[in-house]
């Protein structure tokens, strides 16, 4: 697949154009609260939108192609769904106020575009010169897998390297003051928590793209392909996390989900890597079969997750309510 400068800057500004008029229209004026009906809404769009672009790359450059860029776009979502608990505790720990937390989601998102883009250009140059990187991206992606079944924690926040750098050397207010980043005060000109907060969404989804960018990489080895389907899902990941709210509590299968699809394709890039090394006769798993086990392994969790918290919430409304004190000491007449 041979993408010219031209398409790769004409992609980059129809993402970054997109991105913009989101936050035009969503944050113009005082902010505001981000309803249910509108994550439903742009969620639905951007949804659609990379729909529209895996049907024009089937009609660009070939259904294989096409294949490759839904199977990377449904397993980055996937990834991006579990990465939503983190970013709820994020905004807690940081107790962001719901008016603001769609703007912090769209300029964390933006930093981590930005960062996800140089760790592909860096990783498509390393596995085109090093073959035997596939072995390695194999086998952590094999062992990612198994610590997502041990549960080993996902729902947990540690601040790293950058955000304890830029706490230390950056005055800060203790309040938010609207939306904005700076402010004046006494003189001084200090940075906001929205700043500071930015800055965690941002950097935290760099580890997130540790898994999720060797697993790509297992499904294409088009750095274009790999740069647009992580575009496509962190695009749709603000609105996600408003419409799925407390549903995310309920998604108990999802890690063991993703565990799945994780060692899957970990088994599919040791595969190829000792395919292409002349062993000829080891199978290689198509696209086709990568797509399918993708999109049956999510809705089986989805469908397994949810039929669970609703047998749990019978059961829950099954249990005898403890008599009170206050009815105990009450006179019969």
């Amino acid at each position: 697949m041979n993408v010219t400068l031209l398409g790769w800057s004409l992609t980059l500004v129809g993402i970054l154009a997109v991105m913009f008029v989101d936050l035009w229209i969503v944050d113009r004026g005082r902010p505001k609260e981000f309803t249910l009906r509108q994550a439903g809404i742009w969620v639905t769009f951007y949804v659609s939108l990379a729909a529209v672009f895996g049907v024009c790359l089937l009609l660009v450059s070939g259904g294989a192609y096409s294949a490759q860029f839904f199977a990377g776009y449904l397993t980055e979502y996937s990834l991006s769904i579990d990465n939503l608990f983190i970013f709820y505790v994020i905004m807690a720990r940081f107790a962001v106020p719901r008016a603001n937390q769609h703007k912090v989601l769209l300029v964390g998102i933006l930093i981590a575009l930005f960062t996800r883009g140089v760790f592909i250009v860096i990783g498509g140059a390393a596995l085109a010169r090093f073959e035997w990187l596939f072995y390695l991206f194999g086998l952590f992606l094999i062992w990612t897998a198994l610590g997502l079944l041990r549960g080993a924690g996902d729902d947990e926040f540690k601040e790293n390297v950058l955000l304890r750098w830029v706490q230390r050397v950056m005055p800060a207010t203790g309040d938010y003051h609207q939306d904005r980043l700076t402010v004046q005060i006494d003189g001084r000109r200090l940075v906001t928590p929205m700043l500071i907060v930015m800055v965690a969404i941002g950097s935290t989804d760099l580890l997130f793209a540790l898994d999720s960018i060797p697993a790509i990489f297992g499904l294409t080895k088009q750095s274009y392909l790999v740069f647009t389907a992580n575009a496509f899902a962190l695009m749709g990941l603000r609105q996600l996390y408003f419409l799925l709210g407390g549903l995310l509590d309920r998604l108990v299968y999802l890690s063991k989900g993703l565990a799945f699809i994780l060692a899957f394709i970990g088994v599919k890039l040791i595969l190829e890597a000792v395919h292409a090394t002349g062993f000829e006769r080891v199978p290689q798993v198509p696209i086709w079969m990568s797509l399918a086990v993708i999109g049956v392994t999510m809705l089986v969790t989805t469908v397994a997750s949810l039929a669970k918290a609703r047998r749990d919430a019978a059961k829950k409304s099954d249990e005898p309510v403890p008599t009170g004190v206050g009815d105990a000491g009450r006179t019969q007449h």
